[in-house]
């Protein structure tokens, strides 16, 4: 008998919603970027996506596509089996800039095979010369790799995904979302963050007192509305990535609430997360 979802449990966050009634049995993305859909469809609508050398547990099987949860932040959809290889092999890099292209041979001039985002993480193995062979990848520039425990600023981060276009779902830098923006900067500074807005209001930092109006904000504070998330770069400026530019894009706070204020309501939420070891 197949299982039947949860009722106390997220949707998002249950993989008993997908019918199976297995333990699972855990890949790794060896594509460039993994997409998880609502439905076992190459055109199924995007829910998030899983980076090169992410871990996603998979129940099961349709059509190409395995039912799976994200060992990352719990996130669960159907993704292309084609993207994914068994079994999960240690990582060892973490990629540290905006994109990379993974190359056949340590040549530059070499065939790209695709390309990696920040934040996706390799096998790394031998070196020559400029480039480190990466399995089931191929070669990468040493220099756009760095350690898997990053303590990188938040809002300069997110200051690197300037004009990259809006995707829903998306969390990688040829495209992403308000809430995917958030979870890739605090990726870079060490810090785990939930996948969605309302997930993030919930939990990250400690919640302002915004009863009386917004008190006076600073550096890597988290503004919430409902559907949405951006970041202060300091108390006037926030970046976000969102529809209305569909791209992310730094604008004066007050412009946003403004504009937002007639599409989708106030102001929600103002938290101010843990000190970071870089912010200034």
């Amino acid at each position: 008998m197949s299982p039947s979802p949860t009722p106390d449990i997220d949707p998002r966050l249950d993989p008993a919603r997908g019918g199976f009634d297995t333990p699972g049995e855990d890949f790794q993305v060896t594509a460039g970027v993994a997409c998880l859909r609502r439905t076992p469809e190459g055109d199924g609508r995007l829910e998030t996506q899983a980076l090169h050398g992410d871990t996603i547990r998979i129940y099961g099987e349709r059509d190409g596509f395995g039912w799976g949860r994200m060992a990352s932040d719990g996130y669960v959809g159907w993704v292309d089996m084609d993207a994914l290889s068994f079994p999960v092999l240690p990582v060892t890099h973490r990629v540290s800039a905006l994109r990379t292209y993974v190359f056949t041979d340590p040549d530059l001039k070499s065939a790209p095979r695709f390309l990696l985002s920040m934040n996706a993480r390799v096998v790394g193995g031998r070196r020559e010369g400029r480039f480190v062979e990466c399995a089931r990848a191929g070669w990468v520039v040493a220099d756009h790799l760095g350690p898997l425990t990053p303590d990188e600023d938040p809002a300069s981060v997110a200051e690197r995904f300037l004009h990259a276009p809006y995707q829903w779902g998306g969390k990688e830098s040829l495209g992403l979302d308000c809430s995917g923006l958030v979870q890739m900067a605090w990726a870079a500074a060490g810090q785990w963050a939930p996948r969605d807005s309302d997930m993030q209001r919930a939990s990250l930092g400690t919640p302002l007192d915004i009863s009386a109006g917004l008190p006076p904000l600073q550096r890597n504070d988290l503004v919430f509305w409902k559907g949405h998330v951006g970041l202060m770069l300091d108390a006037q400026r926030l970046i976000h990535a969102n529809a209305h530019h569909m791209a992310t894009a730094i604008e004066p706070l007050d412009h946003a609430i403004a504009r937002i204020q007639a599409e989708s309501g106030p102001v929600l939420a103002v938290r101010r997360p843990e000190p970071f070891r870089t912010a200034r």
